[in-house]
């Protein structure tokens, strides 16, 4: 048997290739869009791509699945459980062989069963493995967003990032039978082999190492090892991140088919000139530069999301999926890595990069609008006298962060659902925005100057340099604006 790990960083997001050297059959289970690294490894290990499956609709990240089968002729393989709503509404034009509780997959001389597992998401599958080649019991289990390192899968993204009302709490039911039924069905020995680490959204608290043990977990891991329900309702649904925005529509995208695109995006260079009339034109156009020198100086009405680490995330929070849009690169960055970042927002479905200048063209488009557009700081010792007149101060943390310890007077308004709450802002009064150390509140204020606001402050240091410098903090939930 061959089995190996393919991590996205930007994403925090595993997938797998699994096969049997025997016969040369191999399985991709929860495939990412960038499809030829399965191809390749599996030509390199001697493989050919049969059977692509995914574990289930993927709200974090567009699904792979269906351009992997188009490439490569592999059966698809999806989820049939969950009822009528969950049910994948490509399955049967693309040829797909629906999946239920106690089925089996077999790849050469390894066996895989099915077992369902709801509770993140009604349809949501898990699958076990055994070599039967060399063994008769179960080697490990593919428990996508089911079980992580230290934590389980968040059961309130349908209500919270999909709208779908009265699903929160019957998900986190849903997630303890589960639970309690793959905990009792599997010996402790079996490796977990999970569908995100560290930095995901699809859970709270998620370990970086990338694979652990039943066993373990049930030792360490407190969805595991909690045997009262409603502790375990309450603890579950507390304290989970802020779902970004774009959660939504990938949710949509991939229960509808995404777009099979043949190949990854590369966006041309353009030339320095042609910036200031893609902003004339009313083209999204972010700039990736590091916040401290948009703030320092940027071309009025292009977004700021640097590229980093929450490259996509941020991404998926301030760009359009209607429209094309153009990348500004940091010094430095050459076609590939303008390339990689194309690569990276099509993973969330922004698929529409038209091209990308350097920063370079920064100049002329200033030069063409007259002045450049700047962000000044409000000193801590300065805030009292600013929000005296007139001022309002938001916080674009999460709203757990927020609830932890807040300035007095702030209004929450999470970066990831910033976009679709601006009219609960005021258009008549500056704006100090802050979040923990000052990266998200760059990107809001981007955001903020795109949509029409003006008179846009940030708060020096942020909410993590006033904490540290001794100054008064609240704490308690968010008062609806």
């Amino acid at each position: 048997m061959f089995l190996q790990r393919f991590y996205d960083d930007q994403l925090a997001q595993a997938s797998y290739l699994l096969g049997c050297a025997a016969t040369g059959e191999s399985l991709v289970i929860d495939p990412s869009r960038d499809v030829a690294q399965y191809v390749e490894t599996a030509k390199r290990e001697g493989l050919r791509v049969t059977h692509v499956t995914e574990t289930h609709i993927h709200a974090d990240f567009v699904s792979g699945a269906r351009e992997l089968a188009a490439a490569t002729g592999a059966q698809l393989l999806l989820s049939a459980e969950g009822g009528e709503e969950w049910q994948y509404a490509y399955a049967q034009a693309d040829g797909a062989t629906l999946l239920r509780d106690g089925d089996v997959i077999r790849v050469g001389n390894v066996r895989i069963e099915v077992m369902h597992t709801p509770g993140h998401t009604p349809e949501h599958l898990c699958f076990v493995v055994t070599d039967t080649a060399a063994a008769d019991r179960p080697m490990g289990v593919f428990t996508g967003d089911f079980v992580f390192v230290g934590a389980v899968g968040r059961p309130d993204l349908l209500e919270r990032a999909v709208q779908q009302s009265g699903t929160m709490e019957k998900g986190a039911r849903q997630l303890f039978a589960s639970l309690r039924r793959f905990a009792a069905a599997l010996p402790d020995w079996v490796q977990l082999w999970p569908g995100h680490g560290a930095g995901s959204a699809c859970g709270k608290s998620l370990g970086a190492v990338p694979s652990t043990t039943l066993g373990y977990e049930k030792l360490f891991n407190r969805g595991l090892a909690e045997t009262d329900e409603e502790a375990f309702v309450a603890d579950v649904l507390a304290g989970q991140p802020e779902p970004p925005m774009y959660f939504a529509e990938m949710k949509r995208m991939n229960r509808e088919g995404p777009r099979v695109m043949g190949a990854l995006p590369r966006p041309p260079r353009r030339a320095d000139a042609e910036l200031a009339d893609v902003l004339r034109a009313g083209a999204p156009v972010v700039d990736a530069r590091p916040a401290p020198e948009y703030a320092r100086r940027h071309v009025p009405g292009t977004l700021s999301v640097p590229l980093g680490k929450s490259f996509t995330t941020w991404a998926g929070s301030v760009l359009p999926y209607d429209a094309d849009f153009y990348l500004v690169a940091p010094e430095g960055a050459d076609e590939a890595r303008m390339a990689q970042a194309a690569r990276d927002l099509a993973m969330i479905g922004l698929d529409r990069a038209a091209g990308w200048f350097p920063a370079s063209a920064l100049d002329a488009a200033i030069g063409a609008q007259g002045s450049a557009g700047q962000i000044p700081d409000v000193q801590p010792d300065e805030l009292e006298a600013v929000l005296a007149g007139g001022a309002e101060l938001v916080d674009v943390r999460n709203s757990s962060e927020f609830t932890a310890g807040h300035l007095a007077g702030a209004t929450n308004l999470p970066l990831g659902r910033l976009a679709e709450r601006l009219d609960e802002l005021p258009r008549d009064r500056p704006l100090v925005v802050h979040c923990q150390s000052g990266a998200r509140a760059g990107v809001a204020i981007g955001l903020l100057a795109s949509r029409g606001f003006t008179d846009l402050r940030h708060l020096a240091g942020d909410y993590s340099g006033w904490a540290q410098s001794g100054r008064p903090v609240e704490k308690g939930e968010p008062v609806p604006v």
